[in-house]
């Protein structure tokens, strides 16, 4: 399942250093490059789902205004060139290996982790390229993230706070909210959709200290009911683009060139990999989505449920039957996230799932997921007497083989449960 990474030499393994949240080593080394986060200013985007989508809203929002607009996101799928998108769109190979190259003894003088590395190296080619606004999507947390040492982040956007990385960022939500609102600065403006009340609480809280502008805003309306088009799928977009656009209005009302007209545009054009993708693997469709934590799981399952609702076999209800068809699932998932919550809630009577190892990092196996999945089930997706329970395998064969195994589905297919796992499935579907 690995494919060749053409930095390996130059970017050390993730896993080989392990979390390192802090400021203090990347400001050190930015000062020592001469400060080239000082050179353009910029939104910071953080949260737990929907970071990426509301970063690449607000960054085509920024290019249809005219704005020289970079974009900095995390993970990447399929190449660290995705890292850093420039206003002539990805960071090329050669750019990006020529930035990093520069970079190494600066990385080693001051202990940067990978991420701040990587950072570092966007901060440049932003400076470079004569970026005048970026939108930074934060990698972990918030208070202590690379992209926290940039100065000039007067609008902030709030993705929706669900519980991930309890290993780093605490084990309650409300300390998960308050690690992500260490973003908050004097007189930014923040916008936030709905909110679990106890994170409102947290976000409230840290505003009002802070001296930061907290704005709610509601999901859009539906394109129906006279709603923008948006260019990525599912009912959470609406959500999430609500966010972008009160953050493209807060830029607006501190003079970027921003009408309704690029909001409108930018919505429209933006794509974000991986995240609710319809494609199909020779010739027959499948859902590809990176739902790695309970509350993505809840909405890629509302998301089936009205694929479900709408009917036929490509939603997954037989003609003339009242119930699902069952579905195909091809499932892999970290260690640390807490796989039994995704499945209890994804999972219906009847599915299939193949559980497959990710390339790289420890994951849960079929046979500890069908343990940890044995006892009650609190969860009314899982089976009721009289129903059969979802079926859990080992994945034996190649990807290939387990991708021709998913698409012989009655309901549409699904691969999920990890990031890592759509860049491994991703080559090998239909263009």
């Amino acid at each position: 399942m690995p494919h060749h990474d053409p930095f390996g030499d130059l970017i050390a393994p993730f896993s080989s250093r392990g979390v390192d949240l802090g400021l203090e080593r990347l400001q050190r080394a930015l000062a020592e490059l001469g400060h080239p986060e000082r050179r353009f200013a910029a939104v910071q985007v953080a949260g737990t789902n929907g970071k990426g989508s509301i970063s690449t809203m607000l960054e085509r929002i920024a290019a249809a205004a005219g704005i020289r607009c970079g974009l900095y996101t995390s993970p990447h799928l399929l190449s660290w060139c995705e890292r850093i998108r420039l206003p002539s769109g990805p960071i090329s190979e050669a750019e990006l290996r020529r930035q990093l190259e520069a970079l190494q003894g600066l990385g080693q003088r001051h202990g940067l982790t990978p991420f701040e590395l990587i950072t570092a190296a966007g901060f440049v080619a932003f400076a470079e390229a004569g970026v005048e606004l970026a939108v930074l999507e934060v990698g972990l947390g918030g208070r202590l993230d690379a992209t926290t040492t940039h100065p000039d982040r007067s609008v902030l956007a709030i993705a929706s706070i669900g519980l991930d990385h309890t290993e780093h960022l605490g084990p309650t939500l409300a300390a998960i909210a308050a690690e992500k609102a260490g973003v908050f600065s004097r007189s930014a403006v923040a916008v936030s959709g709905p909110q679990d009340p106890a994170v409102a609480r947290v976000l409230e809280q840290q505003a009002a200290e802070r001296g930061t502008e907290l704005r709610w805003v509601e999901p859009l309306a539906a394109e129906a009911e006279g709603g923008p088009a948006l260019g990525l799928r599912g009912a959470l977009q609406r959500h999430n683009a609500a966010v972008a656009v009160g953050a493209a209005q807060a830029l607006a009302e501190r003079g970027w060139p921003i009408d309704d007209a690029a909001i409108r545009r930018g919505l429209a054009e933006a794509r974000w990999p991986g995240r609710l993708e319809r494609r199909t693997v020779r010739g027959r469709p499948l859902l590809v989505d990176g739902a790695h934590n309970p509350p993505a799981a809840v909405a890629l399952r509302r998301e089936l449920d009205g694929i479900e609702a709408a009917g036929g076999l490509d939603g997954g209800t037989r003609a003339g039957a009242t119930t699902p068809a069952p579905r195909r699932w091809l499932i892999g998932i970290q260690r640390q996230k807490d796989a039994p919550e995704l499945l209890r809630t994804l999972l219906r009577p009847g599915d299939a799932v193949r559980v497959v190892a990710l390339p790289e990092h420890r994951s849960w196996s079929a046979a500890e997921l069908s343990e940890a999945l044995g006892g009650p089930q609190p969860n009314t997706a899982l089976p009721s007497e009289g129903s059969s329970p979802p079926r859990l395998e080992a994945g034996s064969g190649s990807l290939d083989d387990e991708l021709a195994w998913l698409v012989d589905s009655a309901a549409l297919p699904v691969v999920a449960g990890s990031l890592y796992l759509v860049a491994a499935v991703l080559p090998l579907l239909d263009p």
